[in-house]
């Protein structure tokens, strides 16, 4: 019996134990595939690293994006044979599909990687072409494709395997089985033994090998038998270890990876500095750290350049945390600390620096033990210091702090911190050169655009101007208020296509153009043609060594502008544009309408004329004019735009002031996309007892009698005092029509802020202002009037010329009771 006995145990273990071995090598098989699997994604990882690095070296320009590609290049070949190496030890089709990847990404690093990224460093513009960027693309995709068979094939062999050694098991329960059955059968006896040190142990065997095949890595056997049977327990309780232990490496490396990448999406979504370190913050709690705090120094939240020489303020600029953060020191505070704490070392030195065990540190502590005490009441244990830095430059310090047990950080987790810390570096460097090129574009911008808009008797004057927001950056939007001559007033509104200093630097060539322009005292129309033409010449002269479709040259190609001129004694208003919207009116009974003329082509397309449209205003009349970024938006059209416009000015206010911002607070509401300028000007008109005029027949004979026509009523002005230069002008300017100039011929005399005398003749030829040698008998009265006079010139009319010239009103007298004269009161 007991040969018998010995015979079906035997057998039984000649079946279980070929079950067995085949379940062994079956994981074993499963094993090496997850370890193929593992290569393949680090192989291909590498790779896209590679063409990242290269990527942003390519479009951004800096060295500091090689760094992942000259690492990436580095592991590349050695990750490759490796990945061969393993697929081919157990599968020739795999090790092919491995060794042609590797000569896809060799080819791909040889004949693509390093010649781009050397054409990039001799001339960045070739390296960005399209054909470049596809080929690129094509050949990242073929090798993507490459690693998608591979890793389809080895899943497959995966799978087959794991059913392998679930049938291994299965048949090792089936043998022990038919053991136990007929040791049963043959001897009663030892059916207690037998069922206690055999099958009991052989059926747990058989589920614990089930529960691993079915993935279940938390299966163990009770290691109580002895001999094989305990041999069995102790290997299936360490197979089972290593494979959850190798599941657990694999999903932290897996999480650890999803973390970079979720972060690399997540920060730097805007281009504000205090705003990105915020998602850094936001971005690894809970996964990597309970709390994480950043701080930076003070000047690169402004923007500027940073140097260690020049000493370092740091301010708070984010936390974040699974719960209160009242523990640490709030957003906004100023940041110091002692020499001895882990922060300090990392920002002075560059370096990392990790404290696992808080409560037995006591560097930490030095700077304020109370706010560490607060902390350690938090339960927080364990932290890990960087240095934020980018292209050589200390920018600040990010602490990531664990307070869960156990949870410690430890030498891994130091190294992905550095790692996320260096990515999100660059980030907000970006962030900071940008913040510090749109203060640069601001600061250019509104030196350029007016400060103060001047004093003048023709309108009543209120503006507003947005700059648009942190992502559009600085515009070229620009408006101006010109005095002319005869009390006249030229209002201007303008828009140059594009953002950054180009477009602020192009508004201020535009507006001193249109400034020195108007000095001409030019018709609108005719302004504008030269105007024209100045930004033909400017596109032609900076389109010269530029590439075709270059955005200096559009910055030209894409301006508009809007000139018109007012009359306070016609009550006339003179409208020209190129390309830019008609103002709107708003009459005094409270009416709007959009002024309907002839709309010219944007400056810079030439070849069109410009066209006037003439306006007669009634006395109080608001013209509002402004650029498309107060009216046009993303949800709104320019009809509607107009429409919200019209109704936000027929809003009663009970000023300029007011009726601007209730404007832009209808139409923008803190939501600007783009640069948006109004101007809002209230007519005035001159009252006729200011306005003396008087028809002047060619005969030199009526010099005298005009000249006594315009002292008389200088005495009826109350002007008393400026007779003797009043008549010497008027009797120059008259003299000089009669005898140079052609009918008819008008003398007028306008009484404003100023005195201004015009002499008009039917001549289109302008006087010169010259120097008369010792024995010239002329030459001498246009040098009179301008040294006798404030200013003077002259402008062209439809119908000749106008030569005028401005005197400054006398200071008013005192009355006898010691207030000012009625009468030079009201010539004041």
């Amino acid at each position: 019996m007991s040969a018998l006995l010995l015979g079906l145990i035997s057998g039984a273990f000649a079946f279980l134990l070929p079950a067995i071995t085949g379940l062994r090598e079956a994981v074993e098989l499963a094993n090496h595939s997850r370890q193929v699997l593992t290569t393949a994604n680090h192989l291909q990882r590498l790779v896209v690293d590679l063409e990242t690095g290269q990527r942003g070296f390519v479009i951004a320009g800096q060295e500091s994006f090689l760094q992942p590609w000259k690492q990436a290049r580095a592991s590349i070949p050695e990750q490759a044979a490796t990945l061969e190496r393993l697929a081919t030890s157990h599968s020739a089709a795999q090790g092919d599909r491995a060794r042609r990847i590797k000569q896809s990404i060799e080819a791909y690093v040889r004949d693509y990687s390093v010649p781009i990224v050397a054409a990039a460093r001799r001339n960045p513009a070739s390296a960005r072409t399209a054909v470049v960027t596809e080929e690129g693309k094509r050949r990242v995709d073929a090798i993507r494709g490459q690693f998608e068979r591979f890793v389809t094939f080895e899943d497959q062999l995966l799978a087959s395997r794991q059913q392998r050694a679930a049938d291994a098991a299965v048949l090792a329960t089936a043998a022990a089985s038919a053991g136990v059955a007929g040791s049963v059968l043959l001897i009663l006896l030892f059916d207690a033994y037998l069922i206690r040190s055999i099958v009991r142990p052989v059926r747990r065997a058989a589920a614990v090998a089930s529960r691993l095949a079915d993935g279940d890595l938390t299966a163990r056997m009770p290691e109580t038998g002895a001999g094989e049977i305990g041999e069995l327990e102790v290997a299936f309780n360490s197979m089972g270890r290593s494979l959850e232990e190798s599941r657990s490496l694999t999903e932290q490396a897996h999480r650890r990876l999803k973390l970079l990448y979720d972060a690399s999406t997540a920060v730097g979504t805007t281009l504000d500095v205090r705003r990105t370190a915020e998602e850094l913050a936001e971005v690894v709690v809970p996964e990597f750290a309970d709390f994480v705090t950043v701080d930076l120094v003070v000047a690169v939240l402004r923007g500027d350049d940073h140097h260690p020489d020049e000493g370092e303020t740091l301010c708070r600029v984010a936390i974040a945390g699974i719960g209160d953060t009242a523990s640490f020191q709030p957003p906004g505070s100023v940041i110091r600390w002692a020499p001895s704490m882990p922060q300090a070392r990392s920002f002075d030195f560059g370096v990392a620096v990790i404290e696992p065990d808080l409560r037995a540190s006591t560097a930490w502590r030095t700077r304020d033990p109370e706010e560490a005490a607060r902390i350690l009441d938090r339960g927080i244990h364990s932290l890990i210091t960087t240095s934020l830095r980018a292209r050589g430059m200390r920018m600040g310090v990010v602490s990531f702090w664990r307070s869960r047990p156990p949870g410690r950080f430890g030498e891994e987790d130091l190294s992905y911190a550095v790692e996320l810390t260096a990515k999100a570096g660059v980030v907000i460097d970006n962030a900071r050169r940008y913040t510090c090129e749109r203060n640069t574009a601001l600061t250019l911008q509104r030196s350029l655009l007016a400060q103060r808009l001047p004093m003048q008797p023709a309108v009543e004057i209120a503006s507003r101007y947005l700059p648009a927001s942190v992502q559009s950056g600085v515009g070229g939007d620009w408006f101006d208020v010109i005095p002319l001559s005869g009390c006249r007033v030229a209002l201007v509104v303008g828009d140059v296509v594009g953002h950054g200093i180009h477009a602020a630097a192009t508004m201020g060539r535009l507006r001193t153009a249109v400034r020195t322009l108007a000095d001409v005292d030019l018709p609108p129309d005719e302004l504008l043609t030269h105007l024209d033409d100045l930004v033909i010449h400017l596109t032609s002269d900076e389109q010269l060594g530029m590439t075709e479709g270059h955005t200096a040259a559009f910055a030209e190609l894409g301006a508009t502008c809007l000139y018109a001129v007012y009359d306070p004694v016609s009550r006339a208003c003179t409208v020209a544009t190129a390309g830019h919207p008609m103002p709107v009116l708003l009459t005094p009974d409270g009416t709007t309408e959009l002024v309907r003329g002839s709309v010219g082509p944007p400056l810079g397309v030439g070849g069109l004329p410009f066209e006037t449209t003439e306006l007669r205003l009634t006395e109080g009349t608001v013209i509002a004019l402004f650029t498309d970024g107060l009216i046009e938006a993303r949800d709104r059209d320019i009809d509607r735009g107009l429409a919200e416009l019209r109704r936000a000015l027929a809003l009663p206010a009970a000023s300029l002031e007011d009726t601007c911002d209730a404007v832009t607070g209808a139409l923008l509401d803190g939501r600007a996309a783009d640069d948006a300028a109004l101007l809002l000007a209230r007519t005035e008109a001159l009252s006729p007892d200011q306005i003396a005029t008087w028809d002047v027949p060619a005969d030199p004979a009526l010099v005298a009698p005009t000249r006594k026509l315009a002292i008389d009523q200088l005495l009826v002005w109350g002007l008393a005092e400026m007779e003797f230069v009043t008549g010497l002008v008027v009797s120059e300017l008259v003299t000089n029509a009669v005898r140079h100039g052609t009918g008819p011929i008008q003398l007028r005399l306008i009484r404003d802020r100023t005195l201004i005398c015009e002499v008009s003749d039917g001549s289109n030829t302008a006087p010169h202002l010259r120097r008369a040698r010792v024995y010239d008998e002329g030459g001498r009265g246009l040098l009179l009037v301008a040294q006798l006079t404030q200013s003077w010139g002259t402008r062209q009319t439809t119908r000749g010329k106008t030569i005028w010239c401005e005197q400054a009103l006398p200071p008013p007298t005192p009355s006898s009771d010691g207030a000012p004269g009625d009468e030079v009161s009201r010539a004041a």
